[in-house]
């Protein structure tokens, strides 16, 4: 049966807040233009540039920064490497200079206020998020390409069917949840050992590890630098951090210099139930409050919900006895694979299917990979994903100002405290008796994403994006 080989490095990226889909992808979408460019040997050749944003893209893009993605992926910079203190200098230049580097080597005239259009009533049939990229070359032709972000940082080229199907073939194909659960039945193996079989197509076992191990150390810096970060988040609506504050106020002064050390100062504060939930919110508030200050993050799956893994995994590092590269990895792992069949049965996309698109699958992930590494078996791994999404579904996407602030950020304090709950029920049920399946939930989830009126999918044309004041001084 054809199927999509999705990897754990395609699930979980590094990249650059605050969106996936409209910051990492589009940013990609520009880098692959470039490619094209050079691999027609057009690049010295193009003489002015045009982007046209549509759909979702046009009316949230200055929010999430989609203006200042493509400006970047055009420069030929990496959203993986490049230094996020450095983005603004940058931008400023372009701006100033009225022109942009090409690769990083051709210049080329552009003023961004003019050569990127915001079609805001303007939409592609193919996904919401479409943009093209127009190059006028030297003998007066025009060299275009269209490109849709379809949600945590994947992008496809216009009539490029090559993202539903794969020419790779793995040992264990899997294209919804029977199927992996069959695997496992099959070959006794857990959901964790499963996915780590299929990556050994793209990769040795000892370089896998060192990738999710470096996912993992971003995903720690990220928390890190954002309960030690106070001030106010960019973008017009001053809304406060408050992971600075909550660390502060939790630790009560204890000393510390480093990431370790503040581990260790966390864990000594016993297991009482609120001080746990405070820290696990406390995780998530600081991995999005960056996130939504352009910072370096990992989409898991997006980055508008990428908070809720982090917090979920930290939780078990830090009060379940979970800080061994081992088991990291096969939390990682397992929640790579429930993201992978929900990209392949909905959708990640909150433009596509609201935000059950993005927060309700990264809890269901979540869930699923802290059972398995409590010692739950496949199925109750695989009840707590559906647990977790049943109560996310018909979530919409409805931003504030178009930013991922309101009210994204505390959506991903409530996703973790999902997963974990949902976790915590699935270990104490027998799965025989469950009466709704991971794919039946999953189906549920794209019907409901069809039926969703498209003002609550990443437009901010309706819910709180229309009903709260713009002038709020205070979030």
């Amino acid at each position: 049966m054809p199927h999509e080989a999705i990897s754990v490095f395609d699930m979980f990226k590094i990249g650059v807040g605050p969106s996936s889909s409209h910051t990492l992808g589009p940013w990609r979408a520009a880098q692959a233009f470039v490619q094209s460019l050079k691999d027609e040997n057009q690049l010295a050749s193009v003489r002015s540039l045009e982007i046209l944003l549509y759909g979702s893209l046009a009316k949230t893009g200055l929010g999430h920064g989609t203006d200042i993605a493509v400006q970047l992926g055009l420069c030929g910079e990496d959203p993986v490497t490049f230094d996020v203190e450095g983005i603004d200098d940058k931008i400023s230049w372009i701006g100033i200079s009225k022109k942009i580097m090409l690769d990083g080597d051709y210049a080329v005239p552009f003023d961004p206020v003019f050569q990127i259009k915001f079609l805001f009533q303007e939409s592609l049939a193919f996904h919401p998020n479409g943009m093209s990229f127009v190059a006028r070359l030297e003998d007066d032709s025009d060299f275009i390409e269209t490109y849709f972000s379809i949600g945590g940082g994947f992008i496809v080229k216009e009539n490029d069917n090559q993202h539903k199907t794969s020419a790779v073939e793995l040992p264990f194909p899997i294209n919804t949840a029977d199927d992996l659960l069959h695997w496992c039945r099959k070959t006794g193996m857990s959901i964790h050992e499963v996915v780590a079989e299929n990556e050994n197509v793209w990769r040795s076992e000892e370089v896998t590890r060192k990738g999710v191990m470096d996912i993992w150390k971003v995903m720690k810096a990220c928390m890190y630098k954002g309960c030690h970060t106070k001030g106010k988040l960019p973008g017009g609506l001053n809304v406060s951090r408050r992971a600075f504050d909550l660390n502060r106020k939790l630790l009560a002064g204890k000393p510390y210099d480093n990431f370790e050390e503040w581990l260790q100062q966390i864990a000594s504060g016993g297991q009482q139930f609120n001080y746990i939930l405070d820290w696990v919110s406390c995780f998530a508030l600081a991995v999005n409050e960056e996130n939504a200050s352009f910072g370096r993050v990992v989409t898991a799956p997006t980055n508008g919900a990428a908070g809720v893994i982090p917090a979920v995994l930290m939780y078990f590092v830090t009060f379940c006895d979970g800080n061994e590269e081992s088991k990291i990895l096969q939390f990682l792992l397992t929640a790579s694979e429930i993201g992978s069949i929900f990209k392949k049965g909905a959708t990640i996309s909150a433009a596509m299917g609201g935000c059950q698109a993005e927060i309700g699958v990264s809890s269901a992930m979540a869930a699923a990979a802290l059972t398995e590494s409590l010692g739950g078996s496949q199925r109750q791994a695989l009840m707590a994903a559906e647990i977790a999404m049943e109560h996310h579904l018909g979530l919409t996407c409805d931003p504030i100002k178009g930013l991922v602030q309101i009210p994204c950020i505390e959506r991903n304090t409530m996703g973790a405290i999902k997963a974990i709950t949902a976790s915590q029920l699935a270990l104490q049920s027998t799965p025989d008796f469950a009466k709704v399946s991971l794919d039946g939930v999953i189906k549920t989830m794209w019907n409901t994403a069809l039926d969703m009126n498209s003002k609550y999918k990443e437009t901010s044309d309706g819910g709180l994006a229309v009903n709260i004041p713009l002038g709020l001084s205070e979030c």
